[in-house]
C-alpha cells in the first residue's frame, strides 16, 4: 500500500461552532505531526464538509485508495451503519475507489491512561481524598446496546484499583440513566466530592449541557465539591490512538466485536444463519432505510427516548 494513502478523518458533526472548529483544529494538528500523507477532515452530519465532499477532495488530489477512520468513541449505528452507507455511496460515484476502513476507539488502554492522568491532575486541586469521592462518568448514549455496554466497561476499568469511593454511569441522551439520574445515584454514596467525566472527544452542545448540569448541582449542594474534567480534546494520547487505528486499517488488521452487534443479529435472523460472518471491511451495500432517532433533540426535535420504556422497546431494533 502506498505510504501516501490519504487519511479521511470522519467526525460525527455538530451544530456547535466550537465543536466543529475543535475537530478541524484536531485534524490540522494531526497533519502537522505527520506530513507523509494528506489528512482530510469531514463530518457525517449536521455540518460541512460532508463525507462525500471529503472523498471528492481526495479524488481531486489524484487518489483512488483512501484510509477512512471514524473518529468515534464507540461502535454504534454511526460506525456500523451510517458511515459505511456513505462510503458505499462514494464507491458507487467513483468506480475503482478503495477504502481501508478503520475502527472506533472503544475500550482502549490509551483512553484509560488519559482519564487516569486527568483524574490525578484534578486530585491535586482538591483537599478531598479519593475515598470520599465519587466519579460520575457521562457517555453520549446510543441506540446500540453494545456501545452503551462498552461505556460501562470502560468506566468500571477506570474505577478498579483507583481508590475512589464509587463510580456511576449516565448518558447525555437516547439511553438511560440520564444526567439528572446519574447525579441522583452519585448522591446516594454520600460523597464529599463528585468528579464528572464527560467521555466525549470534543466540545459541543452536549458537553456544554453536562457542564451546566454540574454547575446547577454545585449551586444546590454547596457543601460538596463538584469538579468537571474537560472533554478529551487535542490530547497527545488521542493523537497516538488515531495513529494506531490508522496503521491497523492500512495493514488490514481491523478487528471488531460482532457477537453483540444488533445489525449482525438482524441479518442472522433474516437469513436463518446464526453463524453469519459480519464483514467489517464493508465492501457490501447497506440498503436499509434509516431515520435519525439518535440524540439530536437538543436542536428542537422531540426526544423519542425521553422515557426509559421508550428506549427499551426499540433498543434492539435495527433502524
Amino acid at each position: 500500500m502506498s505510504q501516501t494513502t490519504p487519511l479521511l478523518l470522519l467526525g460525527h458533526g455538530t451544530r456547535d461552532k466550537d465543536g466543529r472548529q475543535t475537530f478541524l483544529d484536531f485534524a490540522e494538528a494531526f497533519q502537522e505531526r505527520d506530513r507523509s500523507r494528506p489528512v482530510i477532515p469531514c463530518f457525517l452530519e449536521l455540518t460541512e464538509p460532508s463525507i462525500q465532499e471529503g472523498v471528492d477532495r481526495c479524488i481531486e488530489m489524484g487518489y483512488q485508495e483512501i484510509t477512512a477512520l471514524p473518529v468515534l468513541l464507540f461502535a454504534a449505528r454511526h460506525n456500523k451503519f451510517d458511515v459505511t452507507n456513505e462510503l458505499d455511496k462514494a464507491k458507487s460515484r467513483h468506480p475503482g475507489l478503495t477504502f481501508h476502513y478503520g475502527r472506533h476507539f472503544g475500550v482502549s488502554p490509551k483512553l484509560l491512561d488519559l482519564w487516569r492522568q486527568r483524574l490525578a491532575q484534578v486530585d491535586e486541586t482538591s483537599q478531598v481524598e479519593r475515598s470520599e469521592t465519587v466519579i460520575l462518568f457521562v457517555g453520549r448514549g446510543a441506540s446500540d446496546p453494545d456501545a452503551n455496554g462498552d461505556v460501562y466497561k470502560l468506566a468500571r476499568l477506570l474505577w478498579e484499583g483507583s481508590g475512589y469511593k464509587g463510580i456511576e454511569v449516565c448518558f447525555s441522551g437516547i439511553t438511560h440513566p440520564r444526567i439528572d439520574q446519574g447525579f441522583e445515584r452519585a448522591w446516594t454514596w454520600n460523597p464529599k466530592r463528585i468528579v464528572v467525566i464527560p467521555h466525549f472527544l470534543f466540545t459541543g452542545v452536549l458537553v456544554k449541557r453536562i457542564q451546566d448540569a454540574a454547575k446547577a448541582q454545585q449551586e444546590q449542594n454547596p457543601d460538596v465539591q463538584i469538579q468537571t474534567i474537560s472533554e478529551i480534546g487535542l490530547d497527545p494520547i488521542l493523537f497516538d490512538l488515531i495513529r494506531e487505528r490508522e496503521q491497523e486499517a492500512r495493514e488490514g488488521q481491523v478487528v471488531m466485536n460482532c457477537e453483540m452487534c444488533k445489525f449482525r443479529r438482524a441479518v442472522s435472523e433474516q437469513v436463518g444463519a446464526i453463524g453469519h460472518h459480519h464483514d467489517h471491511h464493508h465492501d457490501h451495500h447497506h440498503d436499509h432505510h434509516h431515520d435519525h432517532h439518535h440524540d439530536h433533540h437538543h436542536h428542537g426535535a422531540e426526544d423519542p427516548y425521553a422515557h426509559p420504556q421508550d428506549y427499551h422497546e426499540r433498543a434492539w431494533q435495527v433502524p
